[in-house]
C-alpha cells in the first residue's frame, strides 16, 4: 500500500495526515502522539475514527500539525485521519459520518470590529 495523504482543519488549526500500513504508531511533528498531545483526552479524540473502525494497530500515520490551540488541533487531526481512512476504504464512510467525523466545524473567530474592544463585546456605556 502506497502513502494516503489528506487534510483536516478546525479553527486555525491545520493538519496534513500520512497514512501507511505499519504498527500502529502516530508521529505528530516528529514526536509520538502521548509526548505532543500529554491529557488523555486529546489522545482519545485524535484515536476515535481508529477505535470505531478497529483498525488501531493498522497503520502508521505521520503528521504535520500547524496553527491553533492542543483542542483544535486534535480535532483537526481527527477529521484527517478519517478523511484518510475513507480514501483507504471507501465503505466506512457512512460509519464515521454517523460518529459525526466527517464535518469540518465550519465555526471559525469572528473578527474585531472598530470601536469595540472584541467582535461584540462593546465599551461600558455611560449616560452622563
Amino acid at each position: 500500500m502506497e502513502v494516503i495523504n489528506a487534510i483536516g482543519r478546525r479553527k486555525a488549526a491545520v493538519a496534513r495526515v500520512y497514512v501507511s500500513e505499519g504498527k500502529g504508531n502516530i508521529t505528530i511533528n516528529k514526536r509520538p502522539l502521548e509526548e505532543y498531545f500529554t491529557l488523555p483526552t486529546l489522545q482519545y479524540i485524535v484515536k476515535q475514527p481508529l477505535e470505531l473502525l478497529g483498525v488501531t494497530g493498522q497503520y502508521d500515520i505521520k503528521v504535520n500539525l500547524d496553527g491553533g490551540g492542543f483542542k483544535g488541533q486534535a480535532e483537526a487531526l481527527r477529521l484527517g485521519i478519517a478523511r484518510a481512512l475513507v480514501e483507504i476504504n471507501a465503505e466506512d464512510k457512512p460509519k464515521l459520518r454517523a460518529a459525526g467525523f466527517m464535518t469540518r466545524d465550519p465555526r471559525e473567530v469572528e473578527r474585531k470590529k472598530p470601536g469595540r474592544p472584541k467582535a461584540r463585546k462593546r465599551f461600558q456605556f455611560s449616560k452622563r
